[in-house]
């Protein structure tokens, strides 16, 4: 299948693995068996496409703490082998644990989040109040904790969510607390920003427009997904208020960073055209070379207003609460979203849009 888009996602002690076969229209599923524990987040690596890492509960001593660890799947099951795994709906294969995440010392996991450029060796935990910058080394087989950093204030404070920047040379991570957003230099492991009261309550999860530096997504519990330019934080650049209850997830477009996706728990899924603020704001750029004298006779049609932010889509496929929604690494067009009921649906950007944005 060369079209297939492979979504990973978590169940209680599984990890399913969906290969869609994007010209036949077919889903097929093969179930991966995690023994340890139930999953909380799930993170592939970008540069192994076998490797994957879990945060999941794990009960000693009447005490439920969540760890974290790095996997490696079976290499049939890697997405794009071209290996067929044997009657794969109804084996479970087995994980392969490459190493653990020791967290003993800084308390529950709540995420991972692994470099987005290089040799996949660096990853980011949150743990409690603890961010912790791991080297994985020995082909993945040890991690060092290589710096760390704390929250310090008044109360318990603990990290919900982060996200490592795609630019300035991945040097940059943005994590949330309670109603807080704040920016991490690696190197130092210092503190480069913080938006107090980013939301009303609290930030669900956070990204990066990957084709704009310095601009930042983030959701919450107040209904609003809003955007900001890392530089001034006085001010959120823009703010969507079209759900009706938590957002959990917010996504931009690898490929065309005004396509925006989120999910709530009002049961939708909403796909947003983000224009104004994305790295191309009047639409495709054309070199002026490329237009005919006919075209360069009409400099007023050269200046065009901008289009405008919309709401292209809502999808309401799900019955429960939406928990995640990403895109696909192998199609710019096709997306995901997971709720909390199991349902997992797979969607297209409108083929008008689609032509809209190429055209």
């Amino acid at each position: 299948m060369e079209d297939d888009a492979p979504v990973i996602y978590g169940l209680e002690f599984q990890i399913h693995i969906i290969d869609f076969d994007d010209e036949n229209n077919i889903i097929n599923k093969n179930v991966l068996l995690h023994q340890v524990g139930e999953i909380w987040h799930i993170s592939a690596s970008p540069a192994d496409r076998g490797v994957l890492a879990t945060c999941y509960n794990n009960t000693s001593d009447s005490k439920v703490l969540t760890c974290a660890a790095v996997w490696r799947m079976p290499k049939e099951l890697e997405p794009g082998s071209h290996e067929s795994p044997d009657d794969s709906s109804s084996t479970a294969h087995t994980l392969e644990l490459l190493c653990h995440l020791d967290n003993t010392a800084h308390g529950s996991m709540a995420c991972v989040s692994w470099e987005p450029t290089g040799d996949g060796k660096k990853v980011i935990s949150l743990a409690d109040n603890h961010i912790l910058l791991w080297d994985l080394q020995e082909s993945s087989s040890q991690a060092v904790l290589a710096s760390s950093a704390s929250l310090e204030g008044k109360g318990q404070l603990k990290f919900t969510s982060g996200r490592w920047s795609p630019h300035h040379n991945c040097t940059q991570v943005a994590t949330a607390n309670d109603t807080a957003v704040r920016g991490w230099d690696t190197r130092s492991m210092s503190q480069i920003y913080c938006i107090e009261n980013a939301h009303g309550q609290l930030v669900r999860d956070l990204d990066f427009n990957p084709n704009k530096q310095y601009y930042l997504a983030s959701c919450g519990d107040d209904c609003k997904v809003k955007f900001w330019d890392t530089r001034n934080v006085t001010e959120p650049v823009k703010t969507l208020e079209e759900h009706s209850h938590w957002v959990w997830s917010v996504r931009y477009n690898h490929s065309h960073d005004q396509l925006v996706l989120t999910g709530s728990s009002d049961s939708r899924v909403i796909l947003s055209n983000m224009v104004s603020i994305s790295s191309e704001p009047f639409g495709h750029l054309v070199d002026d070379d490329d237009l005919s004298d006919q075209e360069e006779r009409r400099p007023e049609e050269k200046s065009q207003e901008p289009p405008q932010d919309s709401v292209i889509a809502t999808y309401e496929e799900h019955e429960d609460s939406v928990y995640a929604v990403d895109w696909s690494s192998a199609d710019p067009w096709l997306f995901a979203s997971l709720s909390y009921d199991g349902r997992l649906v797979i969607n297209r950007v409108p083929r008008a849009l689609k032509y809209h944005i190429l055209l």
